[in-house]
């Protein structure tokens, strides 16, 4: 009997609640495990209060997302390779198995420079999975900006393990299905939401958007995918908590259903 996929609640989908929120949450509506999007909510950066939220709700920790955004640049100091051995330290202590992290900023010279070859060197030392997520150009009407170095497709890089984020492949106007197909067994991790193409990331429920949300689940667990499914979706316009747990309800029953074997 193949093993049924997991899916897991990243605790963005729950913004602005809190990172305990997003535990409790999970737990409550049926998801099998948590990633931990560490930002600027300080319990998301506290090893010590991250185990206790994954027992207290018996919640495993199934990856955790590296503090890559703008709005956390300043989250586990300024260095962006301390960022990634302190999210490998997290991932050991809560027993992840996967930490996600995106491309470098352009303006990252340094860091970009050496980043495939870094992100090698880091799972080789800490024996853990960096899955690097792919991103999208960044659009202001018909400008578009290259935002990402050495460039926002991990497929099309040297990467042992990539993220498909199926919002960051609406905004880059890319097939999802087909960059599954592409990265092989390198697909380590997914999240799963929606989008409308617009050049915002928009994190729709997944079967709300236009993008093959169902085709590309199947296809991944045709593939023998032994990775993990994460739920991103953004919640932060649901009108009440009654809302916001209609639309995790729905991305959880809509990736179960079509994730199976």
């Amino acid at each position: 009997m193949p093993v049924p996929i997991r899916v897991s609640l990243s605790t963005s989908s729950v913004y602005p609640g809190s990172t305990a929120s997003g535990f409790e949450a999970a737990a409550r509506l049926g998801y099998d495990g948590v990633e931990v999007m560490v930002g600027i909510d300080d319990v998301s950066a506290d090893i010590t209060a991250i185990k206790a939220l994954s027992a207290f709700h018996e919640m495993p920790v199934v990856s955790v997302h590296a503090p890559c955004l703008l709005v956390t640049q300043r989250v586990w100091g300024s260095d962006p390779w301390e960022k990634l051995h302190r999210s490998a330290e997290m991932a050991h202590e809560v027993g992840a198995s996967v930490v996600v992290v995106h491309p470098p900023f352009r303006w990252q010279r340094d860091y970009a420079r050496t980043f495939v070859d870094g992100i090698a060197e880091l799972e080789a030392r800490h024996g853990i999975t960096y899955a690097v997520e792919n991103m999208y150009p960044w659009r202001t009407g018909k400008r578009e900006f290259q935002a990402y170095a050495p460039g926002w497709d991990p497929v099309e890089h040297d990467y042992a393990h990539v993220t498909l984020d199926l919002s960051h492949s609406s905004t880059a106007g890319d097939d999802p299905v087909a960059m599954a197909r592409a990265a092989g067994e390198r697909l380590a991790h997914v999240h799963i939401a929606d989008g409308s193409g617009s050049a915002k990331d928009e994190h729709l429920v997944p079967g709300r958007g236009t993008q093959p949300c169902r085709e590309f689940l199947e296809t991944v667990a045709a593939s023998g995918f032994d990775g993990e499914i994460v739920v991103e979706i953004n919640t932060r316009k649901a009108k009440d908590q009654a809302e916001r747990e209609v639309d995790l309800l729905e991305a959880l029953a809509f990736t179960r259903l079509h994730a199976s074997t």
